[in-house]
């Protein structure tokens, strides 16, 4: 593996107020990193900062020939908008010059149904709206995937059905994620690295080494009720 991402002593302010203070972390290719933390801290700012959509101060060095692929927390879809996500797609490779191949490619690697595809998007269900989102941004083969809160709206047999897809694109495609998350059990099932975020950086590493209760206490701002689980043997909090 090697250095994919590298950021330095970065500061994102909006209307004068700084989001994101002297954040420094890096990432090896083929590396999962999911970025915790409360309400207003800054997670989704990091997610804009690194898609390049906000100034800010510092640096970012990605490596050479990164191609990102974004899907958001959340897009409003108007129910009564005859659109469907096959539609949606078509257009994207129309707009990008890709070959309409590259529809079906996503289509199959996201597990859309053709009746999904067929479906208008305001009709959709909140997990079969986020594989079209995933389908969207697998469009032009992505080799960095960022994603936020991409189990927001869904149910919990869903939440389990999308973090699967995202680990098995992961190793499909040989993708870097940088995914933000509430769910713990995603981040030691998953991420190679956790960031906690809360405006600063309160901790970077790997999962089980670095989540402890103290740091997860400082890090939502106070006592918090934990829950145990088995991973590869060991037991969590």
């Amino acid at each position: 593996m090697f250095r994919f991402l590298g950021v330095e002593n970065l500061t994102v302010s909006l209307d004068g107020e700084a989001v994101i203070k002297d954040l420094s972390f890096e990432l090896n290719q083929g590396e999962n990193l999911a970025i915790i933390g409360p309400n207003g801290s800054g997670k989704t700012v990091l997610l804009k900062t690194l898609l390049g959509l906000l100034p800010y101060q510092g640096e970012i060095k990605w490596a050479e020939n990164v191609r990102l692929g974004y899907v958001p927390q959340k897009i409003d879809a108007d129910r009564h908008l005859p659109i469907t996500i096959q539609n949606l797609l078509s257009a994207k490779v129309r707009a990008l010059g890709l070959p309409f191949s590259e529809v079906a490619r996503a289509i199959t690697s996201a597990g859309l149904t053709e009746k999904i595809q067929k479906t208008p998007v305001g009709h959709l269900s909140g997990g079969q709206f986020q594989r079209a989102l995933i389908a969207f941004a697998l469009l032009g083969h992505p080799n960095v995937l960022l994603l936020d809160e991409p189990t927001a709206s869904i149910d919990e047999p869903g939440e389990a059905q999308i973090y699967e897809l995202i680990h098995e694109l992961q190793d499909k495609e040989d993708m870097t994620v940088i995914l933000v998350s509430h769910d713990l059990s995603f981040v030691y099932r998953y991420a190679t690295k956790v960031l906690c975020l809360n405006k600063i950086n309160i901790c970077f590493g790997a999962p089980e080494e670095t989540l402890t209760p103290s740091v997860l206490e400082n890090l939502y701002g106070g006592p918090r009720k934990y829950y145990h689980h088995i991973h590869n043997g060991n037991k969590h909090a």
